[in-house]
């Protein structure tokens, strides 16, 4: 039992961990007060559209320190996690979905909107349960995380790796995708899904919604963060870390390295669910786009930027990219991936360690200066 506490509690021992809950969380608190107490016509306003923005960026960041854990602790360069966010997000919007009832456009008490134009009958078989909030919030968990059990199950002990390993995360993704564009899958089509009213009995339009799932989203970010320190700092994480320098000498010393790697892949696949679900209801809709091997290979900038193997500079990557995104597709908005493109490569030949690795490089000079040397005697 005190073993397992010390495992829990040992990433709020951690510096930087205790600041990166900090900035957080008055980040959170400063969003709320300019929100509520500010007067719209004030230049400190945050309106309702920022606040929604700003909990897209903390999905992404969620999803970030997602692959972070699975590529720059387990060297695993996942292709594919593009499709556990968007899993994540479907299970999400069915359960939406089916909380409009008689008010979408047919009036079909049962069926969604898409399913009455298509004709269909009745309610196919794997929808029913998303009428339930906790059935579709157990979803959000169990289908990335069934499918990543089931792929690494099957990569894993095939001992596929490096770049054979990723481009079957990218086939996985591209694969789902043209599946769900399909419109006889029964998710929306090419539409996806959308037009949704409220959760858990809370309109969505209204600020006070979009400012609890803002907070929501924080709070999940605060957890994915701690939970994912939790692992790395653990024995596990230090096994982790043998598998991606030294597979091969880590499997001779006895480690089951394919029970180590399926398991961080699964909890990293779970907690991109969860992102993506958080992003369904702020964004509004849901459609076979997220699950673009484009959009996972984005993901994969993020994190190169920030910083591999921080968990932090995953999300500092995250934001700072989204953010310019969201600048440079108002103002130039084809030449955005030519952009990214070069962002890219900047980073990776001048900041081989990104913004983390130049900010640690940074403590690391101010720590051998002769003052804080003798600070420390």
């Amino acid at each position: 039992m005190a073993t397992s506490q010390t495992w829990l509690l040992r990433p709020f021992q951690e510096r930087s961990t205790q600041l990166f809950l900090g900035v957080l969380f008055a980040a959170m608190v400063v969003v709320t007060f300019l929100h509520l107490f500010m007067p719209e016509d004030s230049a400190l306003h945050v309106s309702a559209y920022t606040v929604t923005l700003l909990g897209k960026y903390l999905c992404y960041a969620l999803l970030a320190v997602a692959v972070d854990l699975v590529w720059g602790y387990l060297g695993i360069l996942s292709l594919g996690h593009g499709a556990f966010f968007a899993l994540g997000g479907y299970a999400m919007g069915m359960y939406l979905m089916r909380q409009i009832g008689d008010r979408g456009v047919y009036g079909d008490p049962v069926l969604p909107d898409f399913m009455v134009f298509l004709n269909w009958q009745e309610l196919p078989w794997y929808w029913q349960g998303f009428d339930m909030a906790w059935f579709a919030f157990i979803m959000v968990l169990l289908a990335p995380g069934l499918l990543a059990l089931v792929f690494g199950f099957l990569a894993f002990r095939s001992r596929v790796t490096g770049v054979y390993l990723s481009i079957i995360t990218q086939a996985l993704t591209f694969a789902l995708m043209l599946a769900f564009f399909r419109n006889e899958m029964g998710f929306g089509g090419n539409n996806g899904l959308t037009d949704f009213k409220d959760i858990l009995g809370f309109d969505l339009r209204s600020d006070a919604t979009r400012l609890g799932l803002f907070l929501a989203t924080g709070i999940a970010l605060a957890v994915g963060y701690v939970v994912c320190r939790a692992i790395v700092t653990s024995k596990l994480g230090r096994v982790s870390v043998a598998c991606r320098d030294a597979e091969a000498r880590t499997r001779f010393l006895g480690y089951r390295v394919e029970r180590v790697q399926l398991f961080v892949f699964v909890v990293s696949a779970m907690l991109a669910g969860v992102a993506g679900a958080l992003y369904v209801p702020q964004v509004g809709i849901i459609n076979p786009s997220e699950f673009s091997p484009l959009f996972s290979i984005e993901i994969v900038v993020w994190v190169a930027l920030g910083g591999r193997a921080t968990l932090y500079g995953a999300v500092i990557g995250a934001l700072l990219v989204n953010y310019a995104k969201t600048v440079f597709t108002g103002i130039m908005p084809d030449a955005w991936l030519f952009a990214l493109g070069a962002l890219f490569v900047l980073v990776t030949v001048f900041l081989p360690k990104g913004i983390a690795g130049l900010l640690q490089k940074r403590r690391q000079k101010d720590d051998d200066q002769p003052g804080a040397q003798e600070a420390t005697a």
